[in-house]
C-alpha cells in the first residue's frame, strides 16, 4: 500500500465585485485546501468595501485564506504603487490575519520595507506572511540572489514564480526548494508556463509549501496553472512521493494531448505508484543531458519512461544507448524506457497505426496515400510495407518527402493539388487539424479526396477533424486516430511497467477527455 502524502492545493479566486467573493470562495473551497483571494481584481471602490467589511464578507469561509493584492508588474490586475501597498498591508495585516489559519501574500519589496521598519510599527504576524516574487520575463540567472534578498525578511514562507520557455528552466526553480529546506524556510517555487507544469505537480512531493490549482481552465490566474481537480483526480498529487515513478510526454506543443489522462488512469486502475506528466521540450539535447540521462542529469527524480511526439521522434535517437531493431528500420522512436544508467528506445506507433485497418481494407496489394513525411509517417510506411501495401508519400516538402519515401521503397509526390481518387485509403500523418490554432486546417480537400475508398486521420483531438469532414463530403469511409492512440499507449504502458495495460479503461478515459474538451 502506498503511503499517502498530503499536498496542499491553493485555489485562487479573482472576483470583480466584493459581493461575489463569498460565493466564489465557497466554490473554491470544494476543490482546494486553501483559497487565495486576489484583491487586486477589485476596483478601488470594491477594494475599499472589502477593507471595511471584510469580516462579514469572509465569515463563511471554511478554508484557510491567502489574501493577495498584487501590483500590475507582479502579475496583478491593476496599478498599485508600493506606497499604497504599504498603507494597505499595515492597516490590514493584523485584522485580516486575526484568524491564525490565514495568510497574507506580500510582494518582496513591501516585505523588505516592513522588515526594516518593524521597530516603528505594531508587531506584525510574520508567521502568517508569504513573501513573493514574480518574474514574467524569464530571468533565471538571479534567482539565488532574489532568494537571499527575500530570506532576509521575516516572512515565514517565500514564494518565487518565474516564467519559463523550456523545461530545463525548471531546474534552478526546483533547486530553490532544496535550499529553502536546508534553511528551514517554507518555500513555493513555480515555473510558470506550459514548460513548467512539472513544478506544479511535483512541487509538494519535493517540499513545496503548496501548489496552485485553478477552478477551471478559464479561471487560471497564471500561465500553465493546472486545475485543482486535475491535480487531485488525474495526477493524484496526494500520492506522489520521492519514490513515485515518473513518466512523461516529450514534445512541442503538448497542451492538446490527452495522453496524461490516459496513462494516469491506467496507473490508477493498476494501483501503480506512478505519474505521467506533460513535458514541453524545445531544446531536446539539453533536456536529455540535464534532466533525463542517468549519467548526466542534474535533477534527482525517479524518471522511468518517456513518450515522444513531434517534433522529437527522430532526434531522440541519437541520445539512446539501445534502440529496438524495428525502430531503427523505421527511423523514429516514440517510447523511451529508462533503466539502470541507460536509455532504451522503441516504436509503438507502427503496429498501432495499422491496427484498425484490417477490418476496413486488405492491406496486401492495397494502394495507399500517406500524407506527410515526419516520424509518424515513417512508422506507418514501415508497417504498410510489412503488410504488402503499395504506398505513395505526398508531402509539401518533396525533397524531404523523397528521402523518407525512398527508405521504404516508396515514391514521393507533391501534396499541393494532388488527387487521390485512385487510392484505396488516404492516411493523414501530419498535425494539420489538431486542436488549437491550426484546427481548421486540412492536408486535403473533398475535391482532392473524391474517389478514394477510405480516409484515415491519425489526429485524434478533435475526434472529427476537418480532413475527416472533407473526406465524408467526398463519399469516403472515415476513420479517426483514437484507437491508434490508445493502442500505442497500451504498448508503452507494458514497456514501462512489464504489465498488461487496462486498455478499456484507457479508451473510456480518452473518450471522456475528448468529450470534456467540448468536441
Amino acid at each position: 500500500m502506498i503511503e499517502k502524502k498530503s499536498a496542499r492545493i491553493c485555489v485562487p479566486v479573482c472576483s470583480d465585485h466584493a459581493h461575489q467573493i463569498q460565493s466564489a470562495v465557497t466554490l473554491a473551497a470544494e476543490y482546494g485546501d486553501t483559497v487565495e483571494i486576489r484583491l487586486d481584481c477589485l476596483t478601488n471602490d470594491e477594494l475599499y468595501h472589502v477593507q471595511h467589511d471584510h469580516v462579514n464578507i469572509l465569515k463563511e469561509c471554511v478554508r484557510p485564506i491567502i489574501f493577495t493584492c498584487r501590483p500590475l508588474e507582479q502579475g496583478g490586475r491593476r496599478e498599485f504603487s508600493i506606497g499604497r501597498r504599504l498603507r494597505f498591508w499595515v492597516i490590514l495585516l493584523e485584522e485580516l490575519l486575526r484568524d491564525n489559519s490565514n495568510f497574507a501574500d506580500v510582494e518582496y519589496d513591501v516585505a523588505e520595507v516592513l522588515t526594516n521598519a518593524e521597530k516603528y510599527l505594531t508587531p506584525l504576524p510574520w508567521e502568517r506572511v508569504i513573501c513573493s516574487y514574480h518574474d514574467f520575463l524569464g530571468i533565471l540567472d538571479n534567482l539565488e540572489d532574489i532568494y537571499a534578498r527575500m530570506a532576509a525578511t521575516k516572512a515565514r514562507v517565500l514564494k518565487i514564480a518565474v516564467q519559463v520557455d523550456d523545461i530545463t528552466d525548471c531546474i534552478p526553480v526546483l533547486r530553490l526548494l532544496n535550499r529553502a529546506h536546508r534553511d528551514g524556510r517554507g518555500m513555493i517555487a513555480i515555473a510558470m508556463g506550459t514548460a513548467g507544469i512539472l513544478t506544479r505537480i511535483l512541487g509538494p512531493s519535493r517540499g513545496a509549501f503548496l501548489t496552485y490549482g485553478s477552478l477551471d481552465d478559464e479561471s487560471a490566474t497564471a500561465p500553465g496553472q493546472v486545475t485543482a481537480f486535475a491535480l487531485r483526480d488525474q495526477y493524484r498529487i496526494d500520492r506522489i512521493t520521492e519514490r513515485t515513478e515518473i513518466m512523461g510526454l516529450v514534445g512541442q506543443p503538448i497542451t492538446h494531448s490527452i495522453s496524461p489522462q490516459i496513462h494516469n488512469a491506467a496507473f490508477a486502475a493498476t494501483e501503480l505508484d506512478a505519474v505521467y506528466i506533460p513535458f514541453e521540450v524545445r531544446e531536446l539535447d539539453e533536456f536529455i543531458r540535464r534532466m533525463v540521462h542517468p549519467r548526466t542529469r542534474e535533477l534527482d527524480w525517479n524518471l522511468r519512461g518517456l513518450s515522444v511526439t513531434a517534433p522529437h521522434k527522430t532526434a531522440i535517437m541519437r541520445h539512446l544507448d539501445w534502440i529496438d531493431p524495428s525502430a531503427i528500420e523505421i527511423g523514429a522512436v516514440n517510447t523511451v524506457v529508462i533503466a539502470g544508467d541507460g536509455l532504451y528506445g522503441y516504436n509503438t506507433d507502427a503496429e498501432a497505426a495499422i491496427g484498425p485497418l484490417p477490418g476496413l481494407i486488405d492491406l496486401h496489394g492495397a494502394h495507399v496515400a500517406v500524407l506527410g513525411a515526419g516520424g509518424l509517417a515513417r512508422s506507418l510506411l514501415w508497417a504498410l510495407r510489412k503488410g504488402g501495401a503499395h504506398v505513395i508519400v505526398f508531402a509539401r516538402d518533396v525533397e524531404r518527402g523523397t528521402l523518407t519515401a525512398r527508405g521504404f521503397g516508396a515514391e514521393c509526390r507533391t501534396l499541393r493539388d494532388a488527387r487521390f481518387g485512385e487510392f484505396d485509403i488516404v492516411i493523414n500523418t501530419t498535425p494539420l487539424g489538431t486542436r488549437g490554432t491550426g484546427e481548421e486546417a486540412t492536408p486535403a480537400s473533398s475535391s482532392q479526396l473524391r474517389g478514394a475508398k477510405c480516409a484515415y486521420d491519425l489526429v485524434y483531438n478533435p475526434p472529427e477533424t476537418r480532413f475527416m469532414r472533407e473526406a465524408r463530403d467526398a463519399g469516403c469511409q472515415v476513420l479517426g486516430g483514437l484507437q491508434m492512440l490508445v493502442a500505442q499507449a497500451a504498448e508503452q504502458f507494458k514497456l514501462w511497467t512489464d504489465r498488461d495495460a487496462p486498455e478499456q479503461v484507457m479508451l473510456d478515459v480518452a473518450k471522456k477527455a475528448l468529450a470534456e474538451n467540448g468536441v
